[in-house]
């Protein structure tokens, strides 16, 4: 019996036609299970970006690592500073952040000349508190590692 390529033979033959596609399919998943497969650095946690806060009062910044007295980085503890600014300290300018899943924070924008120095920075995370002072004519770019729970 005469098949014209489609059957081999009618009795045990097979259809090529059939068999390729599958074939093709099996082929497909297999180079698009190898082409997802991601490589072990890719699993490794991403850095996680530090929150930044500009005040726009000068070129100052301050820097902080928070952690607890086992070393553990706090996150969201708050790091609050009020700068006075203007004609006889008149003006005012309240900027709190809360710090990142590793503990850190970055204020930018701080005056380099204050009237009445230092500026303080009041870090609270739960129940635990502590006070840090930058005098930017001296340090206009501080970093502060502060430990909470200690004295």
């Amino acid at each position: 019996m005469m098949c014209y390529g489609f059957l081999h033979s009618h009795t045990g033959g097979s259809d090529s036609r059939i068999r390729t596609p599958r074939l093709g399919k099996l082929l497909l998943v297999a180079i698009v299970l190898w082409a997802g497969a991601t490589p072990d650095h890719a699993w490794c946690a991403a850095p996680v970006d530090v929150p930044v806060i500009k005040g726009d009062l000068g070129p100052c910044s301050a820097d902080f690592v928070v952690t607890d007295s086992n070393n553990t980085p706090v996150y969201d503890a708050k790091v609050h500073v009020i700068v006075l600014y203007g004609f006889m300290n008149k003006r005012k300018s309240e900027l709190e952040i809360g710090t990142n899943s590793d503990g850190k924070a970055r204020i930018e924008g701080l005056p380099d000349k204050l009237k009445k120095p230092p500026l303080e920075f009041k870090i609270q995370g739960g129940d635990l508190r502590k006070s840090v002072t930058q005098d930017p004519a001296t340090d206009c770019h501080a970093s502060f590692n502060v430990q909470l729970g200690t004295p």
